[in-house]
C-alpha cells in the first residue's frame, strides 16, 4: 500500500483501524492549495484545543500562500508543536495514532506526519494511600506515563537521566519506560532488562506492572518479592541515585524498582524525614514489628502445647486450662484467616459502609466468638498483635509473604508437635 495515494490510505484506515465504525477514531479531510490532506485522531486521547488550532493553521494556508509552492513544505513549516516527526511505515503510524498522536497524510507525499497533541484522561498527582508520611511531599505517580516521567525529571535534573520507551504486547502496544541514570546504573543490568522486555510474547499487559513482573522476574513459587513497588516520586528518585533501574508501565501508578534486597522492602520514606537517631529508632521498631508478625503466633502456640518449655515467670501468657470448644491449632488458623478476610472486606467495602463493617467485626470476633467458646482471649490477642506487625510492614508484597510464612510455620509446629 502506497502512502502517497491518499484514497488507498483512507481505505486502509477504514479496514484496519475502524474509521467510520469506531466512534472515537475520527478523521478530517481538508483541501490545501488543491491537494487533499487527511488528519486522523482518537477522541479522548487528544487535547481538543490544540487539535482545533492545528486544523485552523492548516486551513489558513489557502489564504496566505500561492498554489505554486509545495504543500508538504508549507504544512511542515506551519506545524509548530513541540514534537513532530515523519514516518514511512503506516503500521507504526497507526500505533502512534492509537497512543493519542495525530497522523497527517498528504496526497502525493510518501511519508506520514506525526504530531504529538496527547492529553490522556486521568487524575492529578496525589499522595498514595499505601505510602503516607507525616512530613514529605504529597504528590504521587498516576496512571499517565508522561506525567510520571515529568515527576521524576523534576527531582532529577541530571542530563544523564535516561527514559527509554519500549512497547510490549502484540495488540495492546503498552508503553514501558526504562528509567535510569547512565553513569550510576549497571549497563549489563539495563541490557538484560531490555532483552527480557523484547522477548515478551503476549497480546497485552492488562494487569500492567504485575503482569510485567511475572514475565521478567520468573519468580515461581517463591512468595517473597524480588522487586519493589512504589508510588512516590521521591522514593523512586532516591533509588535512581543509588543505581537502581525503574520500570514505568503506562496506565499504572506503581513503579517497579530493581534490583532490590530484603532491606529495601523494609524502608519507608518517613525514615528519611527524621534525624539519624530518630530514623534508626523508627526502623528498628519496624524490624521488631516484622519479626513479631512472623514468629509470635507459632512461638506462642509452641509454648502452649509444650508447657514444660514455659518458664514459671511467663505462665501468664496462657492459655489457661479452658482452651474453648475448638482445638487451639484450629483457633489460630481460623482467627488468622478471619483477620485476612476482614482486611479484604475493608478494601472492597464502600466507604459509607466501612464503619458499620468495622463494628460488626469487633462485635463478632471480639466478644461473641469468645463468649460461645469459638476462640480464647489469648488467641485473639496474639493474632491481633501479629496483624499489627503485618500492617507496619512498608512493603505490601512483603507483608503478604510474611503472612503466608507465618501460617506455614504454625502448620509445621502442629505437624511436628
Amino acid at each position: 500500500m502506497k502512502i502517497a495515494q491518499i484514497n488507498q490510505v483512507e481505505s486502509y484506515m477504514r479496514e484496519h483501524v475502524g474509521v467510520g465504525v469506531s466512534f472515537d477514531v475520527d478523521f478530517r479531510e481538508v483541501i490545501i492549495l488543491g491537494t487533499k490532506v487527511q488528519l486522523y485522531f482518537v477522541n479522548g486521547l487528544c487535547d481538543t484545543t490544540i487539535l482545533v488550532e492545528l486544523l485552523k493553521s492548516l486551513v489558513r494556508i489557502n489564504d496566505h500562500e500561492s498554489e505554486s509552492m509545495k504543500v508538504v513544505d508549507i504544512v511542515r513549516n506551519r506545524i509548530v508543536h513541540q514534537q513532530f516527526e515523519e514516518l514511512d511505515d503506516i503500521n507504526e503510524a497507526i500505533t502512534r495514532l492509537l497512543s493519542g498522536l495525530v497522523i497527517i497524510f498528504i496526497d502525493g507525499y510518501d511519508k506520514v506526519m506525526i504530531v504529538d497533541v496527547r492529553s490522556y484522561p486521568g487524575r492529578s498527582p496525589e499522595e498514595p494511600d499505601t505510602e503516607r508520611v507525616v512530613r514529605g511531599s504529597r504528590d504521587g505517580y498516576t496512571e499517565n506515563i508522561i506525567q510520571n516521567t515529568a515527576l521524576t525529571r523534576r527531582r532529577i535534573r541530571d542530563p544523564r537521566l535516561r527514559n527509554e520507551i519500549i512497547q510490549v504486547g502484540d495488540r495492546s502496544k503498552t508503553d514501558i519506560c526504562i528509567s535510569y541514570i547512565k553513569d550510576l546504573a549497571d549497563p549489563e543490568l539495563i541490557d538484560i532488562i531490555k532483552q527480557e522486555l523484547k522477548s515478551i510474547k503476549t497480546d497485552g499487559l492488562s494487569m500492567a506492572d504485575k503482569a510485567l513482573e511475572e514475565y521478567i522476574v520468573k519468580q515461581g513459587f517463591n512468595p517473597f518479592p524480588i522487586v519493589r513497588y512504589t508510588e512516590r516520586p521521591d522514593v523512586a528518585s532516591v533509588h535512581l541515585f543509588e543505581g537502581h533501574v525503574i520500570l514505568m508501565v503506562d496506565t499504572s501508578p506503581s513503579m517497579i524498582i530493581t534490583p532490590t534486597t530484603f532491606f529495601h522492602h523494609v524502608q519507608h520514606a518517613e525514615e528519611y524525614r527524621q534525624t539519624p537517631s530518630s530514623g534508626t529508632f523508627v526502623r528498628w521498631i519496624r524490624f521488631i514489628g516484622i519479626f513479631v508478625s512472623i514468629f509470635i503466633l507459632p512461638f506462642w502456640y509452641l509454648l502452649s502445647i509444650e508447657q514444660n518449655l514455659l518458664p514459671e515467670a511467663l505462665q501468664f501468657i496462657g492459655p489457661n486450662e479452658n482452651t474453648g470448644n475448638v482445638p487451639l491449632f484450629l483457633q489460630i488458623i481460623l482467627a488468622d484467616v478471619g483477620v485476612e478476610l476482614l482486611r479484604m472486606a475493608a478494601i472492597h467495602t464502600p466507604t459509607p459502609l466501612s464503619t458499620a463493617m468495622g463494628l460488626i467485626a469487633a462485635v463478632l470476633i471480639g466478644d461473641i466468638a469468645i463468649s460461645v467458646g469459638l476462640f480464647t482471649g489469648e488467641v485473639i490477642l496474639y493474632v491481633a498483635v501479629a496483624a499489627v506487625g503485618s500492617y507496619a510492614t512498608p512493603s505490601y508484597e512483603l507483608s503478604i509473604a510474611n503472612k503466608l510464612a507465618r501460617i506455614i510455620i504454625v502448620l509445621a509446629t502442629f505437624a511436628f508437635n
